[in-house]
């Protein structure tokens, strides 16, 4: 893909963008936005991670591409696979799950589901999210795939979709198997990714509940991350331990424009997971703050179109970009610059690439971004570039 010259560049004075969706590029260690080099916020942990989920910022790691055994976090991306055939409409809330045999033979953490017991996607996300339901996360994986190992071949093919690369699923569920690891970097990124369906906070955010509330056997649900109950802005996301992984916590949680994601692996103990992710929380909260440099709806730019039913097309932002800004340091030399390609010919499908935007301090580049298309372009019939031709011939500068 060719790349014409810069159309576009805007000096902020500020910090860089925030990735536009689905773009998991990390910021480098600057003052803008940099990671805690001094400081070990997570010294009981055998893996950690701070993140910016805005902005995919790194704000701290430790040894966070160790490939490990990550126990229940793994239901994160269950839980991710589950709402995006929900918002893709291949499931819905109300749509009942039937317990196989295999599903109700799980060990470990369960909502106790009966051979042939039925429940609705909505019960099974509650039981996956709060109580971290072994058998819960095999029926929903049934019932999406068919089976288990079908399921497990879409989380590993969703994985590499997001470019993981310290990860691959044996279950879906966490319990001990082979060949079945991850990293707090690859959580983090699925956690991010997870964030993107507002839905499934209801789920990871809420600290009790009930299954079965109507029956004769109704069930209590108490989360098993204390977080939400006990951090102010926590709502999620997942905990985790077996005897090998020992206590694991992806978390999130917001504060005045910011969202947080942390994960720590291999802690020794509850109260020193709870206590680190806290820690982890507080510093973001303290240290950084948010500025939004492009709210929705804002033109980023205008694209010119050859032979389409439009020949120019407004490229918009979608969402809020914003920059993460440490506290107290100054954010000279940070630009930003829109490079379109040099010829785009219609059609122009929605969502195609028509770009990039490149963000520098000084004259390094810190961050780049995909620019796409909000909306389609038709080719143009050859009366209309006939006539756009003709016109532009008697067209005085």
């Amino acid at each position: 893909m060719r790349f014409a010259a810069a159309l576009l560049v805007l000096s902020i004075g500020l910090g860089a963008l925030a990735p536009a969706s689905g773009v998991y590029a990390e910021e480098k260690s600057k003052d803008s936005g940099s990671k805690a080099a001094a400081v070990d916020l997570a010294p009981g942990a055998r893996s950690a991670i701070l993140m910016d989920a805005g902005t995919g910022t790194v704000i701290y790691e430790k040894n966070s591409h160790d490939k490990l055994p990550p126990a229940s976090i793994t239901k994160i991306m269950t839980m991710l696979l589950t709402v995006e055939a929900l918002d893709e409409g291949r499931l819905q809330l109300t749509d009942k799950v039937r317990t196989s045999e295999y599903a109700a033979s799980m060990g470990g953490s369960q909502i106790f589901l009966e051979p042939g017991e039925e429940m609705t996607v909505d019960e099974m996300l509650k039981g996956i999210a709060m109580a971290s339901g072994n058998d819960a996360s095999v029926a929903i994986a049934e019932k999406i795939a068919g089976s288990e190992s079908a399921f497990v071949d879409l989380m590993n093919k969703r994985a590499e979709g997001l470019g993981l690369k310290d990860t691959h699923f044996a279950n879906c569920n966490g319990l001990p198997a082979e060949n079945h690891y991850s990293s707090a970097h690859d959580i983090a990124v699925m956690s991010r990714e997870l964030l993107k369906h507002e839905r499934i906070i209801q789920y990871t955010g809420s600290y009790q509940d009930y299954l079965r509330k109507d029956s004769a056997k109704p069930f209590w649900l108490v989360n098993t991350n204390k977080l939400v109950r006990f951090y102010t802005g926590a709502d999620g996301l997942k905990t985790g331990y077996t005897a090998e992984a020992k206590f694991c916590l992806s978390a999130t949680a917001a504060r005045d424009g910011l969202r947080a994601v942390a994960v720590v692996l291999g802690e020794p103990n509850t109260k020193t997971r709870n206590s680190e992710v806290s820690g982890m929380f507080d510093y973001l909260f303290s240290q950084y703050k948010m500025h939004t440099i492009h709210k929705p709806g804002d033109t980023i730019a205008t694209l010119n179109i050859a032979k389409g039913v439009k020949p120019q097309l407004p490229i918009t932002a979608k969402e809020s970009y914003s920059v993460l800004l440490k506290k107290g340091v100054a954010q000279e030399g940070i630009r930003h610059q829109v490079v379109l390609q040099e010829k785009v010919t219609a059609p122009v499908a929605e969502g195609q690439t028509v770009g990039k935007l490149v963000v520098y301090q000084g004259n390094e580049v810190l961050k780049e971004y995909e620019l796409k298309a909000g909306e389609a372009v038709p080719k143009a019939g050859w009366w209309k570039l006939f006539k756009r031709t003709a016109g532009s011939m008697f067209t005085r500068d």
